[in-house]
């Protein structure tokens, strides 16, 4: 029987001779991941288990992203854990500071995560890397302990739901509004423990930094992970950035799915997800009267610099409107550059922007962009539950960038087509 590019992945990285799906088996981590939120809790677990050993210290990566620059003196106490913690045990893969990027974004530009990978992250959007091609997936602090002192971690084998998309994309539709409809269609339970396993033509039309994306937001479904099939242009963007060898698999003609599922491009339009969950979403034209007072442009889901260069192409020469705040946060130093290079930060600050540098923080509430009392955001982010952006009565919506770019100018949810 032929197995998917998920039960390869895990196949090459147990000893465990024969598995299905169901088994909990034993595997061999490439990369653990933690950030300042859930790094400390994991460094207290390892503090706790009176050893004082790291399988690899090469294969663990902590990212101090999501409040930082430090908010507080909490949030700075939680960062100081974490440098204490990478100095005293040699820990060379630690992103603070000047070097800080989104995590999800950094490690694939850094050459961290590659195709064949078995990646676990204290973090639920590790689901990213499976659009290099990769077993990536979310875990507790506690199993991201264990891993770190042991090397391994234990995971129940699941199955795997195929979704197809063919057909040509329409204007202003990438990875984001596809993931969105995939969602919108499911629900965010839909894919529960499943792996999503996506393909189909338009899939492969796209570039590494929508595939990104799509896999970003396998969790808003309840999937164990996102995976994508490796294709020349990973391996064109992987070539120049690998550090160590890396496997390209596919899955086999006969191999087994649980369901089959595809959507023709042809009829999907720019995607709006209304509160309070991913899976309440609209295509931009049932979309209707609806007034924001503040956009972000940015995250581990579109914070990259071709997210950025559709936002700026919507935004030059016009004036974010009157009232609105629009944040736009590029997800790693290196973007940041490209997009100084690029000329496209002038456009945001001459738009009337904020323009701030590569953070988490308003995704989560954390800082640069809380939410008050009433208000409503439109967001490149990847969640719009209740609070998600800070206080309790207010609302988010999630969109891909050139939504959310049109929608600063107006100050209501736009189409591009309204303002270009």
């Amino acid at each position: 029987m032929g197995m998917t590019i998920a039960e390869k992945i895990l196949q090459a990285h147990t000893d465990t001779p024969e598995f299905k799906q169901g088994d909990i088996i034993r595997v061999n981590v490439d990369v653990a991941l933690a950030n300042d939120i859930t790094a400390p809790i994991a460094i207290h677990e390892f503090n706790k288990s009176a050893l004082d050993r790291i399988a690899d210290r090469s294969k663990v990566v902590f990212v101090l992203d999501h409040f930082t620059p430090n908010k507080d003196i909490a949030s700075a106490n939680q960062c100081k854990m974490v440098r204490d913690f990478a100095h005293e045990h040699d820990i060379v893969n630690l992103f603070d500071g000047g070097e800080v990027g989104v995590e999800h974004a950094l490690l694939p530009e850094k050459g961290l995560v590659l195709p064949g990978d078995f990646i676990i992250g204290a973090d639920s959007h590790t689901c990213t890397y499976g659009a290099m091609g990769a077993f990536a997936t979310g875990v507790g602090s506690t199993d991201l302990a264990a891993a770190i002192i042991t090397g391994q971690a234990w995971i129940k084998v699941p199955s795997t739901m195929k979704f197809t998309f063919v057909g040509e994309l329409q204007p202003w539709v990438g990875g984001k509004d596809l993931i969105l409809y995939l969602i919108g269609d499911i629900g965010v339970d839909g894919g529960l423990y499943h792996v999503l396993e996506i393909d189909g033509p338009a899939v492969s039309s796209l570039d590494l930094s929508n595939r990104l994306t799509m896999s970003n937001m396998a969790i808003e479904a309840g999937a164990k992970a996102g995976i994508i099939r490796a294709d020349d242009k990973t391996d064109a963007y992987v070539r120049l950035r690998a550090k160590r060898p890396y496997t390209l698999y596919e899955s086999d003609p006969d191999a087994q799915y649980v369901s089959f599922k595809e959507y023709d491009c042809a009829n999907i339009e720019p995607q709006v997800a209304f509160p309070h969950l991913p899976e309440n979403t609209r295509g931009i034209s049932e979309v209707g009267e609806v007034r924001i007072d503040q956009v972000v442009i940015g995250s581990c889901t579109n914070g990259r610099i071709e997210d950025l260069r559709i936002a700026a192409e919507i935004m030059k020469g016009n004036r974010v409107a009157r009232g609105m705040r629009c944040i736009v946060l590029p997800a790693t130093p290196e973007i940041f550059i490209a997009a100084e290079n690029e000329g496209l930060i002038k456009v945001f600050l001459e738009s009337g922007a904020i323009v701030g540098p590569p953070t988490c923080g308003p995704c989560l509430g954390g800082h640069m962009g809380i939410l008050a009392r009433g208000e409503k955001a439109l967001a490149t982010t990847n969640r719009n539950f209740v609070g998600r952006m800070g206080d309790t009565q207010s609302e988010v919506y999630l969109c891909g960038p050139a939504i959310a770019a049109a929608s600063a100018l107006t100050g209501r949810i736009s189409s591009p087509q309204e303002v270009m």
